[in-house]
């Protein structure tokens, strides 16, 4: 169980819990008689096994899937000219965008991600959006389906995407799953204060439940922070907005991030992996959540990306006295605020106290960890057991708004019946079919500067090999 208000956690050992619908009807101790309970209701044995909230990722870009493995070696310049949703537009097809992305989010359920908050940048014309929507929808997952706003050489007008998104919240099968349709936009540093309002406008005549933007600044140029976006008018709205990245920030924008409790999505490995660097995140956690970003890349899991932010955080910040002949004798982060981050941050971020948490009225988005696996066995703080020693296999059962969607460690079919094993062969020969695409054709080709402002600069390679 998780109080928001003071980022405490406690740990309900042995105890139970029940689920009515889609909630959290009722957390018993074990100390405590449980009532009687509603007829036919399912016992589900939980001895020796971790009860967690679902995990909450807060940046994603489902649909590239079939990537996997292509971009081991890539950095960002490469992946903006070769990955991208630029790079991509025409050369995938609605059905692409279907498998892509409903494998995508099936990876998603298999790591105990609950929630996915998806910058849908494959929106290059109303037949690829509509499947990356209806892929979204069909996992059972809660997806925030982030329709991308973005100028296409393919003659998809800013008007024709403002109708398409309209249209597609239209979807009646949103009234019945957990996907809802949430808005990404990248160009409040660049666009006209005309084009601007009409995203604005739409964001809350439409009630959006989240608008999400990516931001780096510095180097990389690509500013949609705090101060940019105050100046536009959605910063301090009842919207939620989610900044992925937001790697160099000035102070002026980390004041508004805390004064319009607004949130950024750190990628822990996505940003390493790539080089955007995150050497300044961990002083604004308290408006901070994780996410995974191109899960194509590198892993996908949140506990992986907690554990990462967790020892890199602790590296940064032991160092800093170690540069001056000092050794710090405490942690400075503790575990219990990398689940926080794993969890809360995520729920708080689109403003639903009822997600990633665990408490009466919340809703019935489940992990249950496996706790007498070989790296599990033993453990005393659950915790500590989930973000240090867990991995993946460990996840036996995950619910989504009260419904199974993973049962003694196997996928369950989606919404449409749609099962993993068809699922499985259908994208591996359609994963294949791009990836041989994507073998002929030529790297990019890297100018002397990045966005004709930065100059790149050749960076020093380490050698298993003595040379």
């Amino acid at each position: 169980m998780s109080h928001p208000a003071t980022k405490a956690f406690e740990i309900i050992s042995p105890g139970s819990l029940l689920i009515t619908g889609d909630r959290i009807a009722g957390i018993f101790d074990a100390s405590i008689p449980v009532p009687d309970l509603p007829i036919g209701t399912e016992i589900i044995p939980c001895q020796g096994k971790i009860i967690s909230p679902g995990f909450i990722d807060t940046h994603r870009h489902g649909w590239q899937t079939a990537f996997r493995s292509l971009a081991a070696n890539t950095t960002m310049p490469e992946y903006l000219g070769r990955y991208g949703q630029y790079a991509s537009q025409g050369n995938f097809t609605a059905e692409d965008i279907y498998i892509g992305q409903l494998a995508g989010l099936y990876e998603c359920i298999n790591a105990g991600v609950t929630t996915s908050i998806d910058n849908a940048h494959h929106t290059w014309d109303f037949e690829t959006s509509k499947a990356g929507l209806e892929a979204s929808i069909d996992s059972g997952l809660r997806v925030y389906w982030c329709y991308t706003f973005h100028d296409l050489p393919n003659g998809f007008t800013h008007s024709q995407q403002l109708a398409c998104a309209a249209s597609l919240l239209k979807d009646d099968r949103l009234k019945t799953y957990p996907t809802e349709v949430g808005v990404e936009y990248d160009g409040w540093y660049t666009d006209s204060d005309e084009k601007i309002k009409t995203i604005v406008d739409f964001t809350i005549q439409n009630e959006i439940p989240v608008l999400t933007t990516h931001s780096l600044g510095g180097p990389w140029i690509l500013d949609n922070g705090p101060v940019v976006l105050n100046k536009h008018g959605i910063l301090k709205t009842l919207v939620p907005v989610i900044i992925s990245h937001a790697s160099f920030m000035s102070s002026e924008d980390i004041s508004l991030l805390r004064e319009s409790n607004q949130y950024v999505s750190i990628t822990p490995e996505s940003e390493m992996h790539f080089g955007q660097d995150n050497e300044h995140s961990h002083k604004i956690m308290d408006q901070c959540a994780l996410g995974v970003d191109t899960h194509f890349a590198f892993s996908t899991d949140i506990v992986t990306q907690a554990r990462l932010w967790l020892q890199a955080t602790r590296r940064a910040l032991y160092r800093e006295k170690l540069a001056t002949n000092q050794i710090g004798h405490t942690s400075p982060f503790h575990v219990e605020q990398a689940f926080y981050l794993a969890t809360v941050s995520g729920g708080l971020a689109l403003r639903r106290d009822d997600l990633g948490v665990i408490k009466i009225g919340a809703k019935a988005d489940l992990v249950v960890f496996d706790g007498e696996s070989p790296n599990m066995l033993g453990f005393l703080d659950p915790i500590a057991a989930i973000i240090l020693h867990s991995n993946v296999g460990d996840i036996e059962h995950v619910l989504v708004d009260g419904k199974w969607r993973k049962r003694d460690r196997k996928l369950l079919p989606s919404v449409t019946g749609k099962t993993w094993d068809t699922l499985k062969s259908e994208f591996a020969s359609n994963a294949r079919r791009i990836q041989k695409k994507w073998a002929g054709k030529p790297l990019p080709v890297v100018k002397d500067k990045f966005a004709g402002i930065t100059p790149y600069a050749t960076i020093d390679k380490v050698n298993i090999r003595r040379l």
